[in-house]
C-alpha cells in the first residue's frame, strides 16, 4: 500500500507520465503478490518469507525511481526515507519470519504505520491541478498508516494471522491503479481541451 512516487519536475506533462506508470506498475504488482501470498503463506517457510521480503522491496525500488525524477527538497527527502525505511522492513521481516507470524505482524505493521505516514504527507504535496487531488493515494496512505496500528495490536493478541497481509496488499494495490487511472483521464483532458 504504501509507495511515494513522483513530483516537482519541470514539465507537468513528463511528471503525470511518470507518476502514470509507476502508480500502475506498483498497484499491479501489489495485487498480483496478493494474489500469490493468499496461496503460499499456510506454512511460514521460504517461500512465504520470501514473498514477505518481496513486498517491502517492491515499495524500496518504487521510491528509488521516484527519488531519482524529484528535484532537491524535502518531497525527495522523504521519499528517500521512505525507500531506506521499506529496504530495512525487508531485512526485517525476513529476520522475523524465522521468529513466527506474530513477529513478521509486528514488523509489518510498524512499517505501515511509518511509510503510510510519508505517503500522507507527499500525497498533500501532490494535490495540485496538475496532478489531481492524490486522493485515492492520500487514502492508501491513512488506511495503512490505520491499519498497521491494528496488526501491531493484533501481534500481541494469542491469535496473529498473515491472512490480513493480502488484504492489505489488494487494497493498497487498488488505490494505487485507480491513481493511475485518474491521471490518465487528466493527461487525456489536457490533450484535449474542451471547447466552448
Amino acid at each position: 500500500m504504501t509507495d511515494t512516487l513522483t513530483s516537482g519536475a519541470p514539465s507537468a506533462t513528463g511528471e503525470r507520465s511518470t507518476l502514470l506508470k509507476l502508480y500502475l506498475i506498483r498497484g499491479v504488482l501489489a495485487v498480483v503478490w496478493a494474489a500469490v501470498f493468499a496461496g503460499a503463506h499456510d506454512s511460514l517457510d521460504a517461500v512465504a518469507i520470501t514473498l514477505l521480503v518481496v513486498y517491502p522491496l517492491i515499495d524500496a525500488v518504487s521510491s528509488l525511481v521516484d527519488h531519482h525524477a524529484l528535484p532537491a527538497g524535502s518531497e525527495r527527502r522523504i521519499t528517500a526515507f521512505n525507500g531506506v525505511l521499506s529496504t530495512l522492513a525487508a531485512i526485517g521481516v525476513g529476520v522475523a519470519g524465522t521468529a513466527g507470524e506474530a513477529a513478521v505482524l509486528a514488523v509489518f505493521g510498524a512499517w505501515a504505520v511509518i511509510s503510510g505516514a510519508a505517503q500522507l504527507v507527499v500525497g498533500l504535496r501532490r494535490r495540485g491541478p496538475e496532478l489531481g487531488k492524490q486522493w485515492p493515494v492520500l487514502i492508501a496512505g491513512g488506511l495503512s498508516f490505520v491499519v498497521g496500528i491494528f496488526y501491531v495490536i493484533q501481534a500481541t493478541g494469542n491469535d496473529p494471522s498473515l491472512d490480513v497481509l493480502s488484504v492489505y496488499a489488494t487494497g493498497g494495490g487498488v488505490f494505487f491503479i485507480v491513481q493511475a487511472g485518474l491521471l490518465a483521464l487528466k493527461a487525456r483532458s489536457s490533450r484535449h481541451p474542451t471547447t466552448g
